[in-house]
């Protein structure tokens, strides 16, 4: 995997160029600001591991503190010290890892208090938990759940990424129009037509086709990215992408945008 800054130290603190190789390489070897790397990277990805909490019948408050208390754990302790890059998946580690101490959790019956913790990542559970449809009788697992939160997250990151390239270059207004073509939401579907959008932009039908299909080339290429940055060999891009699509179409209905 190439790295994003090829020149001087990582900038940690820009989250798209935050991979899991290089945080994982920098925890190894005991660079300065590791542990910030470390965190910025869980704070980017907490929300599956909420919704996976949720699912295995914890209440919100308890899937917080849960969460919470694995990110404390795993920033202040040693846990990434001999991670095998063969097994170099963030999201295959992230949910083993929490699972081990969810279990470590239960069987010490720890009985601190709530708002004990210390608040090293800050985390909008009230948000996560309008975005779960959680019901009973779905047979939807948690680790499908996971999966699928997993997966609408580095879809989002990668058009909120799209949505600043185009600002950046004047065109906002077009993608607040066309952005609903990406698709990269589930559940949304096109609210106008592309003969709609046209006469709302005041272009021809043509040029939207042409607009719209090169921003989906665009947004493919960046949900490509974020996954790779999830990931120790390229490789398996093409892999992952598949089981987070299947992941997907398997809870669809049962999380929200």
């Amino acid at each position: 995997m190439s790295q994003d800054d090829s020149s001087g130290a990582p900038d940690y603190g820009k989250l798209e160029k935050t991979s899991w190789t290089m945080v994982l390489q920098a925890v190894q070897s005991q660079a300065p600001g590791a542990s910030q790397a470390l965190a910025a990277l869980c704070g980017r990805y907490w929300r599956p591991l909420y919704s996976f909490a949720r699912r295995r019948g914890y209440s919100p408050d308890d899937s917080e503190d849960l969460v919470q208390g694995f990110f404390e754990h795993l920033i202040s302790g040693r846990g990434l010290a001999t991670v095998d890059r063969s097994k170099g998946k963030f999201r295959s580690f992230l949910l083993a890892s929490f699972q081990n101490f969810m279990a470590a959790e239960h069987r010490h019956a720890h009985a601190e208090k709530r708002g004990g913790r210390a608040q090293m990542i800050r985390l909008d559970c009230q948000d996560a938990e309008a975005r779960l449809g959680l019901e009973p009788e779905d047979r939807v697992t948690p680790e499908m759940l996971y999966d699928a939160q997993w997966a609408l997250l580095l879809l989002q990151r990668a058009t909120e990424r799209l949505r600043r390239e185009q600002a950046a270059i004047g065109k906002a207004e077009i993608f607040q129009t066309l952005k609903g073509f990406l698709g990269s939401d589930i559940g949304t579907r096109e609210q106008i037509t592309y003969n709609e959008a046209a006469r709302s932009l005041g272009i021809s039908e043509a040029a939207v086709t042409t607009i719209i299909h090169r921003l989906r080339q665009r947004h493919k290429q960046l949900v490509r990215e974020e996954i790779e940055h999830t990931l120790f060999d390229p490789a398996e891009v093409d892999a992952e992408l598949h089981g987070l699509c299947e992941a997907l179409l398997h809870a669809e209905g049962r999380i929200g945008t």
